[in-house]
């Protein structure tokens, strides 16, 4: 059943891309949608990426490119580098690409040459060499050509989430939502039921539904209707970060993917936006403790100066993401942490799902349904990130020797794992675990086959194998000339605004 009046407690990407999403699809229903936020209680604004999921979203409300993307800072995004993640004798960095149906027999080729690889055979596995945005990213290209074409690659997009914000909610409001500047200071329950919110200007708000996108603190989800919130330290064992924004430096043009590259105590992110570039230093504090990771991340980064923004959370969910008359979304229904940038695709997921849900019926069976889906979504997330580090090989810190042999990891996780390194059946492995398979099967073979994970080489190379990479090179470079760079792109696509 489709309610009537909702109000949003708390704005940022997730509060707002709700609010653009529900009255997109309701307004024409009656659908009367109120957001509460705070002006006491900032957001963090620093660079993010996101996965292609995130063009349907602007697809759906049909906002195009030159819309938003000059505002929000936005560059585009072809896939993430991984430099450092791999030993002394492991590949250097890889590439995760988007997959593309143009790379439909570049990908089969590269299947088949790490299955030959798993078999012992000394055959060329290195996904850079086999996807078109891995290309297009090492040499700084946008998925466009020069007449402003798509060249047929799936991408996502760097932006500054503040920024991206402040666009949706004046999109949002356009189409009808109210927007209130308040804090909340008091939640009634009604039964298993919240009732009403008083905040502390504005006074009372009731409504048939809540939506909680108050953050980590769960105001609704967690603090009023008590759900509670299941810990992954154990799986993910990151639980901080400090993030530092940094100019462009003149010799570098505008890159078109992310950088996460290994660190002692964990990783570090590199976003390049239009105006600048977004740093961050994601790790443990259980190896540790702030000042050396900010002092690290400025080693790294050569500045010495500019802010630091210190973050931290507990990697993990709630149980139940939609709990009477309250949805959560965002991270009020939990974090992983930023590898792989997937919390925003969860937020879309979160709202798109609940709002097919609400069609067919809101009965306890179809929200059982609905939280066990959510749940998939983020536990299969989990698992995926995990394999980063379960396969890693470096053995030069405690922190990434105790993340190669931690044991803490789902049965659907040990048993990829292992299908991979044995003679197995991999893809049949997969697809035994469909339910939280969040990623594809291209993605996995990337992953393993970017952290070098397989057994060592006791048989020569395939002369059809290595006919077979020097094609998909080709190939691949001859896509590449077709695209433009894409400071240039972002450049001609202002100068027509």
């Amino acid at each position: 059943m489709i309610p009537k009046s909702i109000v949003i407690v708390g704005g940022g990407t997730a509060g707002w891309m709700t609010a653009n999403l529900m009255m997109h699809h309701w307004q024409d229903l009656g659908v009367k949608i109120t957001l509460i936020e705070s002006s006491e209680i900032g957001t963090i604004g620093v660079g993010e990426g996101s996965t292609p999921f995130l063009r349907h979203f602007f697809e759906t409300l049909g906002i195009q490119e030159k819309q938003w993307m000059p505002l929000c800072d936005a560059t585009f995004k072809c896939g993430i580098g991984f430099p450092n993640w791999c030993g002394e004798d492991g590949n250097k960095q890889y590439f995760h690409p988007f997959y593309n149906e143009i790379d439909s027999q570049t990908a089969v080729d590269f299947m088949q040459s790490c299955q030959h690889r798993r078999q012992g055979f000394d055959t060329p596995c290195l996904p850079d060499d086999y996807f078109v945005t891995a290309y297009l990213a090492y040499q700084n290209k946008a998925p466009y050509d020069g007449q402003q074409k798509t060249i047929g690659v799936d991408y996502g997009y760097h932006f500054d989430s503040a920024k991206l914000g402040t666009f949706m909610a004046q999109h949002a409001m356009k189409m009808g939502v109210k927007r209130v500047i308040d804090t909340v200071e008091t939640v009634h329950k009604d039964g298993e039921n919240i009732g009403s919110i008083d905040a502390k200007t504005h006074g009372r708000f009731d409504a048939d539904l809540f939506i909680d996108c108050s953050g980590l603190n769960g105001l609704l989800i967690q603090q009023t209707l008590n759900e509670e919130f299941i810990n992954y330290q154990d799986y993910l064992p990151n639980n901080r970060a400090v993030a530092i924004a940094t100019p462009h430096k003149e010799s570098d043009e505008l890159g078109s993917y992310t950088v996460s590259k290994g660190l002692s105590a964990g990783w570090m992110w590199q976003i390049p936006l239009q105006s600048r570039v977004g740093n961050g230093y994601v790790y443990s504090d259980q190896y540790l403790d702030k000042e050396a990771a900010e002092q690290e991340l400025r080693e790294t980064l050569d500045d010495f100066e500019s802010p630091a923004l210190h973050l931290k959370w507990t990697p993990g969910r709630i149980q139940n993401h939609w709990k009477a008359n309250c949805l959560a979304v965002g991270m009020s229904q939990g974090f992983l942490e930023p590898l792989e940038a997937p919390m925003l695709n969860l937020v879309q997921q979160t709202i798109e799902l609940f709002i097919e849900t609400c069609g067919v019926s809101a009965e306890q069976q179809h929200k059982n349904t609905f939280n066990i889906t959510i749940n998939n979504l983020v536990d299969g997330t989990r698992d995926y990130l995990q394999a980063h580090y379960a396969t890693n090989s470096r053995t030069d810190s405690q922190y990434w020797r105790d993340s190669s042999s931690n044991q803490h990891r789902s049965s659907a996780l040990n048993s990829i794992l292992t299908s991979w390194r044995t003679q197995q059946n991999f893809d049949t492995s997969l697809a035994s675990h469909h339910e939280v398979m969040v990623y594809g099967k291209t993605s996995w073979y990337c992953l393993f086959a970017g952290m070098d994970y397989f057994p060592n080489i006791d048989k020569r190379g395939l002369k059809l194998i290595n006919r077979k990479h020097q094609r998909a090179i080709s190939y691949c470079q001859q896509l590449l000339q077709r695209s433009v760079h894409q400071y240039r792109f972002l450049n001609a696509v202002e100068e027509a605004i």
